[in-house]
């Protein structure tokens, strides 16, 4: 029952006095920094009853732990959702405001409601539940690292379907990132549909 599964704020460390039992979401994203394709934000009820060893930070885990840790949490999670903000969208409201509005999607599919919402950094989405930024939280928190895993999975794959749609530009290796062989690509190919204008890289090539 769901109503089992409960967290205190002295288990992780809170100064939430007040605060009642419930079920914990944690929420983190992936995708800031890329010059293609869209930020993804992940929201995860962790069950306590299904404990998962090795969670943390996903930029602290091979691509193998990541895949491994990711199939755990979808099968032994509360809840898992998934959200994302667009290339365009981030073109029209700025990388900042495209990563909250992910993470909020992300909150309001999960299943369950939370009662609390960890998210990791120091902004907060709009959410309709009592929620906390914690900077570094990937690697404090379970439920924000397990997030962080899932995200990071779901982009990877997201990067791979696009290196089979635009193989020159090598996103199943750089992810999107400005490495020097995706600017490379960029300034011989130009952007393909997936990039991000209003990001200084991309729009140099667009420039006349």
């Amino acid at each position: 029952m769901p109503s089992r599964r409960r967290w205190r704020p002295e288990q992780l460390g809170l100064p939430w006095g007040d605060a009642r039992p419930g079920l914990l979401a944690g929420v983190d994203e992936v995708g800031r920094g890329p010059l293609a394709g869209p930020v993804v934000a992940a929201a995860v009820i962790l069950d306590d009853e299904h404990p998962i060893r090795g969670l943390r930070d996903s930029k602290a885990l091979t691509a193998l732990q990541r895949e491994r840790l990711h199939d755990q949490i979808m099968a032994h999670a509360l809840c898992v959702a998934i959200a994302e903000a667009s290339a365009q969208e981030i073109d029209r409201l700025n990388i900042l405001q495209a990563t909250l509005l992910a993470m909020q999607r992300a909150v309001d599919k999960l299943r369950l409601p939370p009662a609390r919402v960890l998210v990791d950094g120091n902004r907060l989405p709009l959410l309709p539940m009592p929620a906390q930024a914690i900077v570094k939280g990937d690697a404090t928190v379970a439920a924000i690292a397990a997030a962080s895993i899932v995200a990071k999975v779901h982009r990877d794959r997201w990067c791979q379907t696009l290196h089979a749609q635009w193989p020159a530009y090598g996103f199943d290796g750089h992810k999107g990132y400005p490495t020097p062989l995706h600017l490379r690509a960029l300034r011989e190919h130009g952007p393909c549909p997936e990039h991000r204008r209003s990001f200084a890289p991309v729009r140099l090539v667009c420039e006349p």
